[in-house]
């Protein structure tokens, strides 16, 4: 690909008090596309109303570096601030790469190209795909890979890791997609990923190699509890039709090659009873989880609730092929 006048790239990163870490990473990510890209760029440097000196470092950085532009948002949220400077970048692709640079950078050229040339409409970095290679505990491993099973199996989609801090779109297609994602915080991720998948874009999945940020702020539990009210929001949107992914199909899909065949006698069976199976694995480690922010009683009503609903639509979609409203 050869340098065009227009911006070709735009990559954002939406930084919360991050006066120790700002200045390093930017310069970082400003070497490597300046060394690795030859296609227009700049950086966007996300500030959600940041308390300490991030927003003065970000202003500095802009005039310290070429190519470095800084958005000051009043309100506070990842999913907020995202959202706000991908639908107003000019840029023909937008990506974000978290601020601590967990993410190698090598993984941004086979990221962005897909969409640049037009052969994919939103691009992920996967840490649980096979070649990935990562490094954290086994606290976060486990409740990354059973959140997106969850994920998975309860909204009948197959991308392999919804939060990855590591994602692009075309710019046509965010400006489809972002104004029905209600989240501005880090279900944000989740919910675009799912509405794009269900109205039938294809996602671009990159293996990373990824490295766990030991000081990350990130409040698992209380985002853990906020993402399972996510889905169940989602998923709602989704059966009443507050989503209209079909017309989102109708400009933007791509048309399958056959059209899918209804499942036989056997494989209804076998996906009833698959289902089955996974909604009790889902209960269990809802309840897990839910036991912590709330009393044990509550905490069982609402994981047989939504995985009650869960597996009402799963089987409905999955099991006997039934789309649409009725």
């Amino acid at each position: 690909m050869t340098r065009s006048a227009a911006l070709a790239l735009d990559v954002v990163v939406p930084v919360y008090n991050e006066q120790q870490t700002l200045a390093r990473s930017i310069r970082v990510l400003h070497a490597y596309l300046t060394d690795q890209f030859d296609e227009t760029w700049r950086i966007t440097i996300a500030n959600n109303a940041s308390t300490d000196n991030t927003a003065a470092i970000a202003d500095a950085l802009t005039t310290e570096l070429p190519g470095v532009n800084a958005v000051h948002l009043v309100e506070k949220g990842r999913g907020r601030a995202l959202k706000r400077v991908w639908l107003d970048s000019p840029a023909e692709v937008v990506a974000y790469v978290d601020v601590d640079l967990s993410t190698d950078l090598r993984a941004l050229p086979p990221l962005v190209t897909p969409l640049l040339s037009g052969h994919s409409d939103v691009a992920i970095g996967s840490r649980l795909s096979r070649g990935s290679r990562v490094t954290r505990g086994g606290k976060r491993e486990f409740i990354s890979r059973s959140y997106n099973a969850l994920v998975r199996t309860t909204m009948g989609v197959e991308f392999s890791d919804a939060q990855c801090g590591f994602k692009a779109m075309r710019r046509d297609v965010a400006q489809r997609v972002l104004p029905l994602v209600e989240d501005t915080g880090w279900f944000f991720d989740t919910e675009m990923l799912i509405i794009a998948e269900r109205a039938g874009l294809r996602i671009h999945e990159v293996p990373v190699d990824w490295i766990d940020d030991p000081d990350s702020r990130v409040d698992v539990v209380g985002t853990a509890a906020d993402d399972l009210k996510g889905l169940v929001r989602v998923a709602h949107s989704l059966i009443t039709g507050r989503i209209p992914v079909d017309e989102i199909y109708a400009e933007l899909g791509r048309p399958p090659f056959e059209p899918p065949t209804p499942p036989t006698f056997l494989g209804q069976v076998l996906r009833f009873g698959v289902i089955g199976v996974l909604s009790t694995i889902a209960f269990a480690l809802l309840y897990l989880v839910l036991q912590y922010v709330m009393p044990a009683q509550l905490a069982n009503f609402l994981s047989l609730l939504i995985t009650a609903i869960a597996n009402t639509w799963a089987n409905r979609r999955l099991t006997f092929g039934v789309r649409g409203r009725r």
